[in-house]
């Protein structure tokens, strides 16, 4: 399974980016062999619109069947749900924390979308 985690920084001990459509990386890391990819953010995170949706194409075509974040917009959240990805709450804690409390089964799952851009 691939897991896109919003992250402010592009490896694996960056701190969770609560954002997701305008966050500053998204590290994909499958979870069968251990691979990452850090995908620079910057056309979603600079857009004047449509951060939300950009952002969960991104993930998308990166192959996530998974995200990691700390709020999901009402775009990013109905973009997802209609994709068949998942969210996850992984705030306060670095992507690889983050990602191994996801394979424990302990992360919050996100089920409703929160405010519009928050920021």
């Amino acid at each position: 399974m691939k897991v896109a985690v919003s992250a402010l920084g592009p490896d694996l001990d960056s701190t969770v980016d609560d954002k997701f459509g305008r966050a500053m990386w998204f590290i994909v890391y499958d979870t069968d062999s251990g691979a990452t990819e850090a995908i620079d953010n910057a056309s979603n995170r600079n857009a004047m619109q449509g951060a939300g949706f950009g952002a969960a194409e991104t993930v998308s075509n990166a192959g996530a069947t998974a995200v990691i974040t700390g709020h999901l917009g009402p775009n990013a959240f109905r973009v997802l749900e209609s994709l068949g990805i998942e969210g996850y709450v992984g705030s306060g804690k670095t992507v690889r924390e983050a990602i191994e409390a996801l394979e424990a089964g302990t992360l919050e799952r996100i089920d409703a979308a929160g405010e519009a851009h928050q920021e």
